[in-house]
């Protein structure tokens, strides 16, 4: 039996709902585990996955009976069969943030049901992870920890941000990542600034700061780490926007334990951002998981409890328009009486001395 659909089996029942209708594909493979295109229908005798001929193959060979779903090829399917997922239903629930208006219109008439939200319940079931996904993504961190020790050893005047990017990603693939997380940042100079720097062909240069932003993905999940590190030396306009930086961040795992306020917590590192005349340019992190951004996010407006063994990336930052930009950030796991760090990679200051544009040797 697939724990997961039941459990959302039996939300649906609790909000009398007769079945749901799920498009999200990141929900699609949380519930099902199909990473092909298609929709995942709950309906009241069964449950179907909806594809084409390009994935029905593909898909019938990953099903088992123990997954208790049936996938139909939509092309061979009449308006009959549509309907009668939900012949003598009346309220269906629906993604609201994944269906467009034209969608919405389509299902209506497809289905010939009322179609109610859902208000993100498989997103908010999402927030705490089991045994294996927290598994899972400690070994996506563990991947990103290693990119981030390779390339401190082969950084060298002359590299681009773009060829510095590349060999991070080349990286992570080569050591079990299936991907990476999201596009990786790798800014140099004045351009770490912009809290998402796009890389460029800028040039690494003596007193340079570099932003890394980076994750792998590793079956399915994801880590997100920060880090700068500052070429043969560091400019004395850093040192106190680093040392505050570094110290949001661990004010505030200090503070995340099960059934902390996240919003009480937020209002206070603001303060903080204020007396000091910093700018809160995004939030202090967000959930991590299937998704790289996904339930919780950490800002003063998130008026929701913490959660054991659900996992966060903690990234405060601090940056000067035109001149520089300082973010750390750590996937971090909740636990009842703490927050345990999952990315190691250490966060005192980092200097490289690059010498006669050889590659570097720690």
């Amino acid at each position: 039996m697939n724990i997961r659909i039941k459990w959302l089996r039996d939300q649906l029942k609790s909000m009398e709902l007769d079945g749901m209708i799920v498009t999200n594909p990141i929900n699609v493979k949380y519930l099902t585990g199909l990473e092909e295109e298609g929709t995942f229908i709950v309906a009241p005798k069964e449950n179907v996955f909806l594809t084409d001929s390009r994935y029905i193959e593909s898909v019938n060979n990953k099903l088992t009976i123990d997954d208790e779903i049936i996938a139909y090829d939509v092309k061979n399917m009449s308006k009959y069969d549509y309907e009668a997922f939900f012949m003598c239903c009346h309220d269906i629930g629906f993604e609201e943030k994944y269906v467009t208006y034209e969608t919405y219109k389509k299902y209506l008439q497809t289905y010939q049901v009322n179609l109610v939200e859902t208000e993100g319940i498989i997103e908010n079931h999402r927030i705490v992870k089991d045994e294996e996904e927290i598994e899972l993504i400690q070994q996506a961190c563990e991947i990103t920890d290693s990119a981030f020790e390779y390339v401190k050893k082969i950084l060298h005047y002359g590299m681009t941000e773009k060829e510095v990017k590349f060999e991070i990603e080349k990286f992570m693939i080569e050591n079990g990542a299936e991907g990476v997380a999201f596009d990786s940042i790798v800014a140099f100079g004045e351009n770490t600034s912009m809290p998402h720097a796009v890389p460029t062909n800028r040039k690494l240069q003596s007193g340079d700061i570099i932003q890394f932003d980076i994750g792998a993905k590793y079956q399915g999940y994801c880590s997100d780490f920060s880090r700068v590190v500052f070429v043969d030396y560091m400019k004395n306009e850093y040192e106190d926007s680093y040392n505050f930086v570094l110290e949001q961040q661990q004010r505030i795992v200090d503070s995340f334990k099960n059934g902390v306020n996240i919003k009480q917590v937020m209002k206070d590192r603001e303060s903080d951002y204020h007396l000091k005349n910093f700018s809160v340019m995004h939030s202090f992190g967000h959930g991590v998981g299937m998704d790289l951004h996904e339930e919780p996010f950490l800002n003063a407006k998130m008026d929701l409890y913490l959660k054991e063994n659900s996992v966060v990336a903690i990234e405060p930052g601090v940056y000067k328009a035109g001149r520089f930009g300082i973010r750390i950030e750590d996937t971090y796991l909740v636990t009842k009486d703490s927050c345990i760090n999952l990315t190691k990679s250490g966060k005192n200051v980092t200097i490289i001395p690059i010498k006669d544009k050889k590659t570097l040797d720690l």
